[in-house]
Formats: structure tokens, C-alpha cells, sequence
């Protein structure tokens, strides 16, 4: 049997590929240094956390069915009925996602706090001098250099790119259905934080050497890379959660 190539109709991989070659841009025409690049991919992190508000809201899965961590049937029989199906309907399952939004959104949100004061203050500038007058006048201060150096314009693109893939492949193709609230609530982390981490690595290799033009450009194929693999393991986790159906 013939393999497909993963970028076969994969409108929202190929989108996803598009839009992270753009630094690639501000690289050559914008004169976007490591630090940027950086920031870029942090605020990147933040759209991703509130796409997964959208997705957390949404969910109607059973968490008996697919775990973030394996995909795999759950079949612990202590797992409470009301977490295994907080959608089933009733006021207690509704009552659940009023509680996990907001402590996702404190959780998640004091995640990013904390990784864009580590970013800042390491990459921006020596001794951190972004970070002069505290730590949001400096975040702020950064937000405001992007957006004047053209950073706008990359984070439209990934604001419209996971819009996509949150309509295409969780609410059209039906992913919603195969995930449960709990298990969406964490299915961030892991992608941001093996991410990042090799992201930041490359960062501080390429600060340390200068931040010659042929790094920053291989530090952005390489999250292209990693980025595309990481999309791809999720959408085929869901899809073997949901084998039972179709």
C-alpha cells in the first residue's frame, strides 16, 4: 500500500508551515535578531492558550476514551462518571467547565508569565534591560517592539492559523467529540513545553555565537520541524481515540 505524504491535504499543516516561515522575512528584511524570534514564538504560546478556552468549552468526549499523554483507553475504574463525560449534559457537567476555564486560564496564563520574564530577561537585551521599571512595563515594552518591527504581522497569521485548525479539524472533522474537557485542559503543556525548551536551547547556543543569519534562519526550520511533528502525533491521537466510531 502506497504511504501519503503527511502534507497531502493537510490544509491546516501546510497552513501552519506558511505562516512559521514569515520570521524567515523578518529575519532578511526586518533585521529581527534571536530575542524577537523568541518573543514571537512566546506570544504564539498565549493564542494557543486561548484557542484552548475555545476547545475546552466545545469538548464532548468521554475521558474514559483518550488521554492526553497516550491516546488510549482509560479504563481506571475510580475515575469518577461526572469526569469521564462532563458534557453529558446536567448542571454538574456544565458546572465543571466553569471551573476549568478559569483555573486553565490563571494556570496556563501564570505558565506564560512566568516563561516570558525568563525570555525577556535572559534575551532581551544585557543584564536584561528590557525588563527596567518591572516585569510588565518591560513584557510591555517588548509586545510594543515587536508590533513596530513587523511582528504584527506574523501574529495575525498565527492567530488565523490556529483559528483554522480549531474550525477545520476540532469542530469540522469532529475532535471535540473525542476529547474530554479534563483531558483538553492539559493537552497544551506538553506540545509548548518540549517546544520551547528546544527553542530556548537554540536561543542561547545562537546568542552565544553571535546570532549569525544562517542560525536564526535553522532555529526557525527547526521549530517548523519539530512543530509539524508535534501537530501531526496530536491529530493521530484523537483520530485513534475515535476509531471506536467510525
Amino acid at each position: 500500500m502506497e504511504k501519503t505524504s503527511p502534507l497531502s491535504g493537510n490544509t491546516p499543516l501546510l497552513l501552519l508551515i506558511a505562516v512559521n516561515l514569515l520570521p524567515v522575512a523578518g529575519v532578511l528584511f526586518w533585521g529581527w535578531n534571536v530575542f524577537e524570534i523568541v518573543s514571537l514564538y512566546w506570544f504564539e504560546n498565549v493564542v494557543i492558550g486561548a484557542i484552548n478556552v475555545l476547545k475546552i468549552l466545545t469538548a464532548t468526549g468521554d475521558a474514559s476514551d483518550i488521554q492526553p499523554n497516550n491516546g488510549v483507553k482509560n479504563e481506571d475504574p475510580e475515575m469518577p462518571d461526572y469526569l469521564r463525560n462532563p458534557t453529558g449534559g446536567g448542571v454538574i457537567n456544565y458546572g465543571i467547565k466553569l471551573f476549568l476555564v478559569p483555573f486553565f486560564t490563571f494556570h496556563y496564563g501564570m505558565f506564560c508569565f512566568v516563561h516570558g520574564i525568563f525570555v525577556f530577561t535572559l534575551l532581551g537585551g544585557k543584564g536584561g534591560q528590557m525588563m527596567n521599571g518591572g516585569p510588565f512595563t518591560g513584557m510591555g515594552r517588548m509586545v510594543s517592539q515587536i508590533l513596530d518591527s513587523g511582528g504584527k504581522w506574523f501574529i495575525a497569521a498565527i492567530i488565523a492559523s490556529h483559528l483554522f485548525s480549531f474550525f477545520y479539524n476540532y469542530l469540522a472533522k469532529g475532535e471535540y467529540r473525542r476529547i474530554s474537557a479534563p483531558a483538553q485542559m492539559a493537552a497544551p503543556y506538553g506540545r509548548i513545553v518540549v517546544l520551547h525548551i528546544a527553542i530556548l536551547f537554540g536561543a542561547f547556543v545562537i546568542t552565544a555565537l553571535g546570532s549569525p543569519v544562517f542560525l536564526l534562519i535553522l532555529l526557525i526550520v527547526g521549530k517548523i520541524v519539530l512543530d509539524a511533528k508535534l501537530h501531526l502525533r496530536s491529530r493521530n491521537k484523537l483520530k485513534a481515540g475515535g476509531n471506536k466510531d467510525h
